[in-house]
């Protein structure tokens, strides 16, 4: 059973964040393991292993992109230690901010940081400006393939984005 099954819900990229904490409550109330203390240790076994299956739902389902990544891991779209090869014209963009992100290396400074940091957020905007009407549109029975495809690209370019900009707060904190 996956954690959308196991809250009721359809698989969605955009859920309803306050719907995910209710059913999270609820079943927190439902599955609280003082509540079987007095049970066998098998019926005790499996509300702590609904109560952890609970926690682990809350925990992906209430956060972006640990949901989009779930959904594809799910639908067998992502592997662990999978090789994805970006598009060709992303890491063509991407060379700027990898040449001054080799600059920074040799010679730190906080302004060329806040420079890059400024790139990389524009970049994420305009992406995610572009995959909102996708997944505003996803629709687990009915979708595309292709649409899958657009949203596990996004995925693995933000990924990408995101490790940049861990980077750059590594050089800042050394400052």
């Amino acid at each position: 059973m996956n954690y959308f099954e196991f809250y009721g819900m359809p698989v969605s990229f955009l859920v309803n964040e306050d719907e995910v904490r209710e059913k999270y409550i609820e079943l927190s109330r439902k599955y609280h393991p003082d509540f079987f203390a007095s049970e066998t240790e098998g019926k005790q076994q499996e509300v702590l292993q609904l109560s952890t299956l609970n926690t682990k739902a809350f925990q992906t389902l209430s956060d972006f992109d640990r949901r989009m990544k779930y959904i594809l891991e799910i639908k067998n779209l992502i592997h662990e230690g999978e090789r994805y090869s970006l598009p060709q014209s992303f890491l063509m963009d991407m060379m700027e901010i990898n040449e001054a992100l080799m600059e920074i290396k040799m010679a730190p400074d906080m302004s060329r940081i806040a420079e890059v940091e400024s790139q990389i957020n524009a970049t994420l905007d305009t992406m995610n400006r572009e995959i909102a009407p996708v997944l505003w549109d996803y629709n687990d029975n009915v979708s595309a393939p292709e649409v899958l495809a657009k949203i596990k690209d996004y995925y693995y370019k933000k990924k990408y984005l995101l490790r940049i900009k861990e980077s750059l707060d590594t050089f800042g904190d050394s400052q």
